[in-house]
């Protein structure tokens, strides 16, 4: 009988015990894990090396033009690419927030390839078809002689953009096909430089840090996107834009980098841009 109350002592202390643990081991279990200094600093440098990284790419090329006082070798269509695309992107993180690192990246890209386009006007080849008065495009797009003509197209780009934002930012469908605008315009980056490289035989002018600085890119963009498991349109977008890169250094493996011959006009547009230069003078 004694034994008998004993156990059911025992047991009663076991289960008082037991429920009293309970809550405090659910407590420790659910308790989130307490971010350390260190992981924020490393959260904090990526971030800083996403903003600011990619517009230093541009850094080495708008030195080496200067430096040379000619442009050859490195096509405007990579600054109209860029500004066009991280104009949009500007917009697209007005309807999406996604990280601020990336609209900082996109302002402080915006900046640099204006200041790099700046440089490019001013040091152009003198055979470039603006030079000798010749309109290769519609309505010279992209060929102005000044570069004020380019702030106001940017401007007037800017314009419509707000205007049709205001109107349609309530759309998700808008908001989403102006993030794959942004995205796909930026994935045709290396195109221009790479019909440029194959129309002059050359990579001259262009500089190979810019070169490592987009397949570098690159690749790690194509490597986030498949880990974080990002939608197939980044993956695509990615994976285009690497081949790319990796048929420039292909170009820059056959056909290095001599200086090109001297590619001069057809006579016709020879002519038509002497006279042009005259009726000016």
């Amino acid at each position: 009988m004694t034994c008998s109350l004993c156990n059911r002592r025992l047991q009663s202390r076991k289960a008082a015990h037991s429920k009293c643990s309970r809550p405090l081991l659910n407590t420790i279990m659910s308790a989130e894990p307490i971010p350390s200094s260190s992981t924020n600093w490393i959260s904090l440098l990526a971030s800083i090396g996403m903003a600011v990284g990619p517009p230093l790419v541009y850094a080495d090329q708008a030195y080496s033009i200067v430096k040379k006082k000619d442009a050859t070798g490195f096509s405007r269509d990579v600054c109209a690419i860029l500004l066009i695309a991280n104009i949009t992107r500007c917009f697209f993180w007005l309807g999406s927030r996604f990280e601020t690192a990336l609209l900082v990246q996109s302002i402080l890209m915006i900046l640099a390839q204006l200041a790099l386009l700046y440089i490019c006007i001013l040091y152009r080849p003198k055979t470039s078809p603006e030079s000798l008065g010749l309109k290769t495009r519609p309505l010279s797009f992209w060929q102005w002689n000044n570069y004020v003509q380019y702030i106001e197209f940017l401007a007037g780009l800017i314009l419509c953009q707000a205007i049709i934002f205001l109107v349609f930012n309530h759309s998700e469908v808008y908001i989403s096909i102006l993030g794959f605008c942004a995205l796909g315009l930026e994935s045709t980056l290396p195109i221009p430089q790479l019909i440029s490289n194959y129309k002059q035989r050359s990579l001259y002018g262009f500089r190979t840090s810019t070169l490592l600085g987009w397949f570098g890119g690159d690749s790690y963009k194509t490597i986030y996107f498949f880990l974080q498991n990002s939608p197939l349109q980044f993956k695509v977008c990615a994976i285009f834009q690497l081949s790319v890169d990796v048929a420039i250094l292909a170009q820059r493996v056959v056909y290095g980098t001599p200086p090109p011959p001297t590619v001069l006009p057809d006579d016709d547009d020879l002519e038509q841009a002497l006279a042009l230069e005259s009726e000016s003078s």
